[in-house]
């Protein structure tokens, strides 16, 4: 017997706060705000990968420590939804819910991948 599998698809608005990268701009330059942005991004991307193999290895403390982390870069580039997520991933280690973390943690990657390419996309604007 055949049976119907349906695929959800998960597509969530990014929220980007842009006045928070243009007062970098301001406040550091072209050049210093955008060595600021990818560094941000490249340590956002790392952190999202660790807190992933934390996550696979049941090292709770630690991952929590990672998502933190993540927190405090994605409040400095106007990353919004992503810090919200980031600080659910915590809530979720400290009441010890598995099954909301593993969801929670699914979509902080996602989020986080999106969040990357729309700040990305926004430096190729003129800002």
């Amino acid at each position: 017997m055949l049976e119907m599998v349906a695929v959800l698809t998960q597509r969530e608005t990014i929220e980007l706060d842009s006045e928070k990268l243009v007062d970098l701009y301001r406040q550091l330059g072209d050049a210093a705000a955008e060595d600021v942005i990818c560094r941000a991004m490249e340590e956002l991307a790392l952190r999202l990968a660790h807190t992933e193999k934390l996550y696979r290895r049941h090292q709770r403390q630690e991952m929590r420590k990672s998502a933190r982390l993540i927190v405090a870069i994605a409040e400095q580039v106007g990353m919004q939804l992503l810090a919200k997520v980031a600080i659910d991933v915590t809530v979720c280690i400290d009441h010890g819910d598995e099954a909301a973390l593993a969801a929670v943690l699914s979509r902080l990657v996602r989020i986080g991948e999106r969040s990357l390419t729309e700040v990305w996309d926004l430096q190729d604007l003129s800002i």
